[in-house]
């Protein structure tokens, strides 16, 4: 048998595993693991060794082929000069208002962003998690894409306006964000993390229209993916139909697709080269369901093309123990 860091490179390689590999590209995170492993929110997105001893959770509770972080979306935003709103012991940090700047301000990337906020200790937790677990299980570091991150420099609204009437006027921003996602990957991986996940949520076509993302934000993510020497997860939320083919061209090795979305369509725009993953709805199934519900929606999702069994988007933190670990068995299956 495989070790867990051998398999996903092995399909990172276009080589064959000797199952299908399983694990999240988003937070998969849960009350059930933390009471497992004895570590809580918030410390869990504040102290680096609660957050590795979380991050293991998803490889020694769950038996996921891979370990994350962080497991919040504010690390960039709050180093850029964002509020945080707390999360408390059940949530997850978001942005707070006011947003640090608006449409006609010229943001600025700090030379010291390395060292502000909880950066500090997001990269203590991977350093923990490499020495813990060695070379035999892969750590993702998690990331913002540049369009999310300009929301939050400038709040969502205004952005999703301004990328429709003054395009122009949105660049310095994606500037900015590109270089503060791009700045804090290279150095999750020099702390020890092997795959970089990139979570572009304002990016979808939910939001922001398909132009705006073929014209402004493809420039962003593949100058930020040329930079990064690791594999990279490229995740959009919803249905990303309209823009798979974008995606497909950013440099991302995998895709992460939510069940809205076609991976039959993402595999005829993308080509055979993308490995695509995800597909197992983390609200209507995962958290709702029963076991045998997810296991019939895990062989749909294989049947439809997915290479990495996955949790479409982030897990929800009340999300049964049994549901997840019954998609892991799936993937043991095949």
């Amino acid at each position: 048998m495989m070790k867990a860091k051998e398999r996903v490179m092995r399909l990172l390689n276009h080589q064959a595993p000797d199952r299908m590999p399983c694990f999240a590209a988003n937070t998969s995170v849960t009350y059930d693991q933390m009471e497992k492993v004895q570590a809580f929110w918030p410390e869990g997105h504040e102290k680096g060794e609660t957050m590795a001893r979380q991050a293991l959770a998803a490889h020694t509770v769950l038996g996921l082929d891979a370990v994350r972080v962080p497991f919040c979306q504010t690390f960039e935003a709050e180093a850029l000069g964002c509020k945080l709103k707390p999360g408390g012991s059940e949530g997850i940090p978001g942005i707070d208002f006011p947003p640090p700047y608006s449409l006609d301000d010229t943001p600025v990337f700090p030379e010291d962003f390395l060292s502000r906020g909880r950066i500090p200790e997001l990269l203590k937790a991977v350093r923990l998690l490499k020495n813990e677990l060695d070379n035999d299980v892969p750590i993702v570091g998690g990331i913002i894409g540049p369009f999310t991150i300009a929301g939050a420099l400038l709040e969502t609204v205004p952005l999703l306006k301004a990328s429709i009437k003054a395009p122009e006027k949105i660049r310095p921003f994606l500037e900015v964000a590109e270089k503060a996602g791009t700045t804090l990957a290279k150095a999750l991986v020099d702390a020890g993390a092997d795959i970089i996940a990139c979570e572009d949520m304002t990016a979808s076509p939910m939001l922001a229209a398909p132009d705006t993302y073929r014209d402004f934000e493809l420039e962003y993510q593949k100058r930020q993916f040329e930079a990064i020497p690791v594999p990279k997860i490229l995740h959009i939320c919803g249905n990303v139909d309209l823009i798979v083919e974008y995606m497909g061209q950013t440099g991302a090795d995998i895709l992460s697709l939510e069940p809205k979305a076609s991976a039959l369509l993402a595999r005829e725009r993308c080509g055979p080269d993308i490995i695509l993953m995800g597909g197992v709805d983390t609200i209507s199934t995962l958290y709702l369901m029963d076991p045998d519900t997810v296991r019939l929606e895990c062989e749909k999702t294989i049947a439809d093309g997915i290479q990495i069994l996955a949790p479409g988007c982030a897990v929800a933190p009340g999300t049964p123990l049994e549901n997840i670990l019954a998609m892991v068995a799936v993937a043991r299956e095949h």
